[in-house]
């Protein structure tokens, strides 16, 4: 008979996944119960009230994706047809998609080569008369440099959508990921490190930006208007009582969950740090990472793309993410055109994200399970 792997004893180590506890099931459970008729929104009331507080802003609306939050800031600060967007190159498509659902253009930057996140210098250099927002990424739980960020944009009179949908609890300085912008946006999707399942929220200072993405989530129905009676055409964007029940019961918890993810970076620092031309999640001074995504940048030397290296892991019972593509290489933005100019100008994004992947993070994960990866890691690098 064949001897057993130590990856198929323990089953198969998966790359992402929530911790759910009996509160959260406590709170869902009240709220499939109990969160109707007069009761319909006092979940919504109490969790966005709970994550305004927790970041530091005065308002925030519980939506159905972090994606929604994005069209509606864009929407609610005026982006439209004719203007222009930047974001980074390295982030989840769903970070530019919106800036084309509202008729603009994504102008894609460089990142930093030490963060992954935007590099403010690439930002400045890609403001043009058209530019009306930004929209850094805190990557993979890290955060960019804000205060340089939001210090160009305010000279250049532009806006800044913060997404964080990947760093609940990070911060930058003094600041928690999302509370920079004008809007901060984030994910609250069952890979990440709070859940509600599926589900986002936006959260702001400005009144005029919160009543209007109040007005544009709910079909263009003013709050205290006439029933049915709708101004404009807008969207469906709301959250269900059941999820955010479970996102206030994660959040009660974030401290917890942060520190999870915290020890599962270390452990993971423990066994690959001291590995020749292998780096792992950087950390800038005055920064506090949650480490969403644990990534390893594999050294050129080693003469494997993320592609096969993700395979190789895959085989031993192991799954893995690859480090984001560049937006400008994706058949996505062909029509664009940027990909020969984004090549040439963004030369940190395309030379890192051949060589990138993101390890094993879920909540669930045991030590054991980490030394499995990383054994299982060395042995396919020939370390």
């Amino acid at each position: 008979m064949r001897k057993r792997l130590m990856g198929e004893a323990m089953g198969r180590i998966l790359v992402a996944g929530p911790w759910i506890t009996s509160k959260e099931i406590k709170y869902v459970t009240d709220a499939l119960k109990r969160g109707w008729y007069k009761n319909a929104n006092v979940y919504h009331q109490r969790f966005e009230k709970a994550f305004a507080d927790y970041v530091g802003k005065k308002y925030a609306i519980a939506l159905n994706s972090c994606t929604s939050a994005i069209h509606l800031s864009l929407l609610a600060l005026g982006v439209g047809s004719g203007d222009e967007v930047i974001v980074p190159e390295i982030t989840w498509i769903a970070t530019a998609a919106p800036i084309s659902y509202v008729g603009a253009k994504p102008v894609f930057a460089d990142i930093d080569s030490q963060t992954w996140c935007l590099s403010a210098s690439s930002f400045e250099k890609m403001i043009s008369k058209k530019t009306r927002a930004v929209i850094p990424v805190d990557l993979y739980g890290n955060m960019p440099d804000m205060k340089a960020i939001c210090s160009i944009a305010r000279s250049a009179g532009i806006a800044v959508i913060e997404d964080a949908a990947e760093a609940m609890g990070a911060q930058y300085g003094q600041g928690r990921a999302g509370s920079f912008g004008d809007t901060g946006v984030f994910s609250f999707h069952g890979s990440k490190t709070m859940t509600t399942g599926e589900g986002g929220m936006l959260v702001t200072d400005r009144k005029d930006v919160y009543q209007r993405c109040l007005f544009l989530r709910d079909h263009g129905r003013k709050p205290e208007g006439r029933m049915f009676f709708n101004t404009e055409i807008a969207y469906k964007y709301k959250m269900s009582a059941m999820q955010a029940a479970l996102g206030l019961a994660q959040l009660e918890r974030i401290d917890e969950l942060l520190e999870r993810k915290r020890r599962i970076f270390d452990w993971y620092a423990q066994e690959l740090s001291s590995l020749p031309d292998i780096e792992l999640n950087y950390q800038a001074p005055g920064t506090r990472s949650v480490y969403w995504m644990v990534t390893v940048i594999i050294g050129k030397k080693y003469r494997i793309a993320k592609e096969a290296l993700i395979d190789s892991l895959s085989k031993k019972n192991i799954d893995c993410r690859p480090f984001f593509y560049p937006l400008s290489s994706l058949p996505a933005y062909k029509d664009l055109g940027q990909a020969r100019i984004s090549r040439k100008k963004n030369t940190v994004s395309y030379a890192i994200s051949p060589f990138g992947v993101n390890l094993p993070s879920g909540l669930n994960l045991t030590r054991k399970e980490i030394k499995y990866v990383c054994a299982a890691l060395r042995s396919i690098l020939k370390i």
